[in-house]
């Protein structure tokens, strides 16, 4: 029987017909993904579910799906999906990162040019019959100091097209490598400098816990009087009252405006304000976007249902079905070794090297390193997944290899990564056991045996008297309970780590308590997809 294929959301008739060609049953309704009752009670009928950003792939939604395999989203974000549930439910969650690069970056430099000279509110003026042209008087882009904030794939492009208009340009991003800024035609900068320097601001980086609300009031007092600041990448990314406020005040001379924090976006501080522009999330609302991704996840999922390929997985790595089995669980153990790194890494990395050893040495190596590449990057970047990070690594200027050894030691296998930056060199190693859990054996060159949980807490310290008691006792008084505790030391009063397996994660007052002792040299939360 020919697989089954929803389309809910309102896809090119090119794409759809590329589903039919290939010899799947195709049902397009975009009707669906705005009914989620209908959804509902549709959804066990499919293998396969292509959606744009209107569909919303709830828990409810799949604890419906009992036959559907994979889940397509035609652009990058994945907002509207439930990637957890939908890996344990064994679906797999796609998306097409590179289909609207161009156009999200053009959309940016529209805006900047659309603030600099106040055409909106230029044109409803004159459409109304005025001709008020002292009151919009503009300011030219040559010349002016661009900050860019992000310089990953669209943020890069920014940077280009910035160059190119004869702006000074100067980058804002903690993995942006000399290298990658001298090819970019960029002064690469620490943020307060960007702040203090820029006459405009663009964002272009996701939305995360480090990235959210980072143009606070704080952040736009420290920018010169008279900035204009745009926002196309993610909403949340600027606290909108204290930007309205700056606006309102004169500090702030200007603000375009793709995306809010509450979308869809009825009401905000920064409507109704002058030389404020603002549009309903266009970034990637361009013909040839919406063909591209839309022609790029109906390929994907039919090659998926058809023969098992798998490309632009957010939750699955790229092997076969027969790799699968077996490689699962090493799979995992490179995507922790990396989110461990990387989480630890705030610094340019200069380069990646993997070494496999022993029996893991016959797998597929490649599905390894780009489960151990997307680890480190998606510190910094949720969006990436095993196809893009080797990609946006190597734009990055991050020189990767691979090491492969006989068995040594006493495991039949295990990972060790290590990456270098200008400053210091990181390693971990892990192994997986029979029963199938990745472990952490290394750190530092300090043995270990840590098993790893979604919340955890990593330490360094010099061995002495009392860390066990300051770090029970410290969890303890903030209510966090530790499922598990792991130790290791270079040798007696030498350097020495923990790692805590914590059933939540732990508070900012638990970290700052640690710290005040003075037993502790650093004390880092890290998390890790339990999926």
């Amino acid at each position: 029987m020919a697989p089954k294929v929803l389309v809910s959301d309102k896809l090119s008739e090119t794409a759809v017909q590329i589903f039919r060609d290939r010899g799947i049953d195709v049902t397009f309704d975009p009707t669906i993904g705005k009914d989620k009752e209908k959804l509902m009670s549709v959804i066990d009928q499919y293998d396969g579910l292509a959606i744009r950003s209107a569909t919303k792939v709830t828990e409810k939604i799949i604890a419906q799906a009992d036959r559907l395999k994979v889940v397509g989203r035609a652009g990058i974000g994945v907002d509207n999906v439930d990637i957890q549930n939908a890996s344990k439910k064994g679906i797999i969650v796609m998306n097409t990162p590179f289909g609207n690069m161009i156009t999200t970056a053009e959309h940016a430099i529209a805006m900047m040019f659309a603030v600099a000279r106040q055409i909106p509110e230029a044109s409803v003026s004159t459409h109304a019959g005025k001709w008020e042209k002292s009151k919009f008087m503009g300011v030219e882009l040559t010349g002016k100091t661009l900050g860019v904030i992000g310089a990953g794939n669209i943020g890069g492009i920014v940077c280009e097209r910035g160059v190119g208009l004869r702006m000074k340009v100067i980058a804002y991003d903690p993995f942006l490598s000399e290298e990658r800024a001298a090819k970019l035609g960029v002064t690469k900068v620490e943020l307060d400098e960007l702040f203090q320097r820029s006459d405009f601001i663009t964002l272009h980086v996701p939305a995360t816990d480090k990235t959210r609300g980072m143009i606070s009031a704080e952040a736009i007092a420290k920018m010169k009087k008279g900035v204009r600041i745009v926002n196309c990448a993610r909403g949340g990314l600027v606290d909108e009252d204290a930007l309205a406020e700056a606006l309102k005040s004169g500090h702030v001379a200007g603000a375009a405006f793709d995306v809010f924090a509450v979308e869809p976006a009825t009401d905000s501080p920064l409507f109704n304000l002058p030389n404020v522009v603002v549009t309903p999330h266009l970034g990637a609302a361009t013909t040839e976007a919406q063909e591209n991704v839309a022609l790029q996840v109906a390929e994907q999922m039919s090659d998926y249902l058809l023969t098992g390929a798998v490309s632009n997985a957010l939750n699955m790595p790229s092997v076969t079905a027969e790799e699968a089995a077996i490689m699962g669980p090493w799979v995992k153990l490179a995507e922790h070794l990396g989110a461990f790194v990387g989480q630890l890494t705030d610094e340019p990395i200069k380069s990646i090297e993997i070494v496999y050893n022993g029996v893991v040495t016959g797998m597929n190596l490649k599905a390894l390193d780009c489960a151990a590449i997307a680890g480190v990057m998606k510190a910094t970047n949720p969006d990436v997944n095993m196809v893009s990070a080797p990609v946006i690594a190597k734009e990055r200027g991050i020189e990767l290899s691979q090491t492969t050894q006989d068995k040594t030691g006493v495991f039949d296998g295990y990972i060790r990564l290590v990456v270098k930056t200008d400053k210091r060199e990181r390693s971990i190693a892990g192994t997986c056991f029979s029963d199938g859990k990745p472990r952490f054996i290394q750190i530092k060159g300090i043995n270990i045996d840590a098993e790893i949980g979604e919340h955890m807490l990593y330490t360094t310290n010099e061995d002495v008297p009392g860390i066990i008691g300051a770090l029970g006792q410290t969890m303890g008084a903030n209510e966090v309970n530790i499922a598990n505790f792991t130790l290791g030391r270079s040798g007696p009063k030498g350097e020495a780590i923990a790692l805590l397996y914590l059933d939540a994660p732990p508070p900012a007052k638990a970290l700052k308590d640690l710290m005040d002792t003075g037993l502790f040299q650093s004390v880092q939360p890290l998390q890790f997809d339990a999926a």
